[in-house]
């Protein structure tokens, strides 16, 4: 079996995994109660703990059959998934076609702690269009390692929203992979509330003219949780953009990872990159580290990139206080208009409402 990643590796050297590794997981157990799903009007597919639910699930026209995929590469979570997938879904949008909006819910429940790791394949071809809405959500001691493997051909669009609401006693490791030719778009946005321990990472390749790459998110923790969003965007074409905004608000002893890296091989003239990630720390023990990387091989390229870290502005607290709004008031206020910020990258409007209602929820508890 492959082993766990360390800090070693320089990859991870902000997250640790020993506390996933102290752990024996099973095999995902049946699910015995069905859970509440999203009321929205979209074809879906549902798994629980794993398992793809096709009482529960739609008829999509796009859909075959799971098909496992052997080990290859180097990325670490990605060879453990391949070791142990049993489900995902595997679409394949044919050329021209408007596949519009599609659910993937993935539930999970259980007493012992158990483990699953879903393998999802989507192709695009050309000129097709498709919007994911992922939402993950549980209650228990248990780790999803989740693997996309994405290829868009020439001119397809795809909009992938993730809602990672996992239990806070859980474990989430997202690893995808986009190959995005000529004219096509990756649109991505993440927003992270749950898991002890959650990672994403992408890794988009941009091998066309005029392929375009979103890659965002937004990261809320609270009491000792711990969060990561990794990217790598490889501009392996010329004319090629690529846009990066992470928002991270952490309270308690919670810890934010930002680690963004802009490859441009020396072929990838008139590269447009972009690169920004601001932190709000709400308690002195929250913590965020943020590695931003450019690794540019090419002549005629516009590259930047930015961070910020930071508690709320006290000079905005005061004008608002001196505006008759009470401290405490003006506090939330100023985190509010932080927390909308962070959901501007997203064009989606059901998504974004669904975003909007699980930032009231986070923000109720708080």
């Amino acid at each position: 079996m492959t082993a766990l990643p360390t800090r070693k590796q320089e990859a991870w050297r902000y997250t640790d995994l020993r506390p996933l590794s102290a752990i024996s997981f099973a095999a995902p157990p049946a699910v015995s109660a069905m859970p509440e799903l999203p009321d929205l009007p979209f074809p879906r597919f549902v798994f629980l703990n794993g398992t793809l639910n096709t009482s529960l699930s739609s008829d999509f026209a796009s859909a075959k059959p799971f098909v496992p995929v052997p080990a290859s590469g180097t990325q670490p979570m990605a060879l453990i998934n391949a070791e142990h997938a049993k489900d995902g879904i595997n679409l394949d949008i044919a050329a021209g076609r408007n596949a519009g909006e599609l659910l993937l819910v993935s539930q999970a429940s259980g007493a012992m702690p158990f483990a699953f790791h879903p393998r999802h394949t989507i192709r695009l071809g050309q000129g097709a269009r498709l919007t994911l809405i992922e939402i993950d959500k549980g209650d228990a001691v248990y780790w999803q390692n989740a693997v996309f493997d994405i290829k868009l051909a020439q001119g397809a669009v795809f909009q992938h929203f993730r809602l990672q609401q996992e239990s806070l006693e859980a474990f989430n490791t997202t690893f995808i992979h986009a190959e995005i030719a000529e004219d096509a778009s990756y649109e991505h946005f993440t927003l992270t509330l749950g898991a002890s321990l959650s990672r994403t990472e992408i890794e988009a390749d941009l091998l066309g003219r005029n392929a375009l790459a979103h890659l965002n998110a937004a990261q809320l923790l609270g009491g000792a949780q711990h969060g990561d969003f990794t990217t790598i965007i490889r501009h392996k074409a010329p004319d090629c953009p690529s846009r990066q905004t992470v928002k991270s608000v952490l309270a308690g002893m919670a810890h934010g990872v930002f680690q963004g890296k802009i490859e441009v091989d020396r072929i990838a003239q008139k590269t447009d990159g972009y690169q920004m990630s601001q932190a709000l720390l709400l308690s002195p023990e929250a913590e965020m580290d943020i590695k931003p990387e450019l690794q540019i091989f090419a002549d005629d390229v516009k590259c930047s990139h930015g961070a910020t870290i930071g508690a709320l502005d006290e000079e905005q607290v005061f004008y608002l206080r001196s505006r008759g709004i009470p401290e405490a008031e003006a506090r939330q206020l100023l985190i509010r208009a932080f927390l909308e910020e962070a959901l501007e990258p997203v064009t989606h409007d059901a998504s974004k409402n669904l975003f909007e209602e699980a930032l009231e929820s986070w923000w109720s508890k708080q």
